[in-house]
């Protein structure tokens, strides 16, 4: 059985906390820290609810990280719920109230929601960490390095890149931890929670865009002083967003000498490194259903479906992949096409 880190009395909320049973996104409790809670100290950690143990030990050991991770945990929550506040399921779930022993189904069944909320639960605390050292919140790192092409004529390289490589080295590190225990669940829902956080890293890798500032007499731009800098959190869930439109349902069954995931319709090939998966299907989200997950659109300020029910109908999705970066100043991408099932009114 795995464990979570204690608790030293801090009154109710945090006790409450601790009683929500771990998971590899429960770290996201820690965005009900009290705001008054500055980590500076190692006894600190000990107040932190809903950590397994390595996570505790990364906290004993890169205290004044602990704050950052608190910041992006909130930033989960109120991106995922901003992303999808037009669509059925609008994420509401993801907040859960403290009392609460687990989550609900929708985010603890293996569903496409899971996934996303995976997802965007690893790019969001890389990205936060990667923002941090440039900012100069955190002593441990600093400015992202300076990249090795040579720039172009009118262009040079300096200001501070976003340090994205420190971001997924410690981002990874605490975010993965529950899901790399000997004991964490079943293996295929560590697999399908391991692939989707690797899918949420990659497209925060592609984020990493040139941003330059110009310099000259009365604005002439005769020379760019250019770094490597993070897209917005925002741009990011959208994207994200694109692939949990387009997740493709797996199940877990032998391939070769071992057993892996691969897609339920199409199981001659394996999964792709950039696309969501989840393992089990999702209510339709427009009625209440406590057993699945689903809040149901009732008193919603946009009402989708209700009881007038849903068409399913298929549609090709023409998405980019494969992109590469060319200096300077573009990028290319591959055209991949992919069949996505749609839902609409009636």
């Amino acid at each position: 059985m795995r464990s979570c880190s204690h608790v030293l009395p801090l009154g109710v909320l945090t006790a409450l906390l601790l009683s929500q049973v771990c998971s590899g996104i429960k770290w996201l409790a820690l965005s009900h820290a009290p705001a008054s809670l500055h980590m500076n100290q190692t006894q600190h950690c000990k107040l932190l609810p809903s950590m397994v143990s390595s996570q505790a030990q990364l906290c004993r050991t890169n205290i004044e990280l602990m704050q950052t991770i608190i910041q992006a945990a909130r930033e989960v929550k109120n991106t995922c719920k901003k992303t999808f506040a037009d669509m059925r399921w609008n994420c509401s779930s993801i907040d859960i109230p403290a009392d609460a022993p687990k989550y609900q189904p929708d985010l603890d069944r293996g569903t496409r929601e899971t996934a996303f909320v995976y997802a965007l639960s690893a790019a969001t605390i890389s990205h936060t960490i990667a923002r941090a050292c440039t900012s100069g919140d955190l002593r441990l790192c600093s400015c992202g390095p300076i990249p090795a092409e040579v720039p172009a004529p009118g262009y040079r390289w300096g200001g501070c890149g976003d340090n994205l490589h420190y971001g997924l080295i410690m981002g990874s590190k605490f975010s993965d931890a529950p899901m790399k225990m000997k004991r964490s669940g079943s293996h295929a829902n560590k697999l399908m929670h391991l692939h989707n956080s690797e899918v949420g890293r990659q497209v925060l890798r592609e984020a990493l865009v040139m941003k330059c500032k110009c310099h000259g007499v009365s604005g002439s731009c005769s020379i760019r002083t250019c770094w490597r800098g993070l897209q917005d959190l925002r741009e990011i869930a959208m994207d994200l967003k694109t692939k949990y439109l387009s997740a493709t349902k797996v199940v877990y069954r032998p391939m070769g000498t071992r057993k892996q995931l691969v897609p339920k319709d199409i199981d001659i090939r394996p999964v792709r490194e950039n696309e969501l998966v989840y393992l089990q299907s999702s209510p339709d989200f427009c009625t209440k259903n406590e057993k699945q997950g689903s809040v149901g659109t009732q008193d919603r300020a946009v009402l989708m479906c209700g009881a007038r029910g849903y068409t399913p109908y298929t549609e090709k999705l023409v998405e980019r992949c494969h992109c590469k970066y060319h200096w300077c100043c573009y990028v290319t991408c591959k055209k991949c096409e992919r069949i996505v099932e749609r839902y609409v009114c009636k």
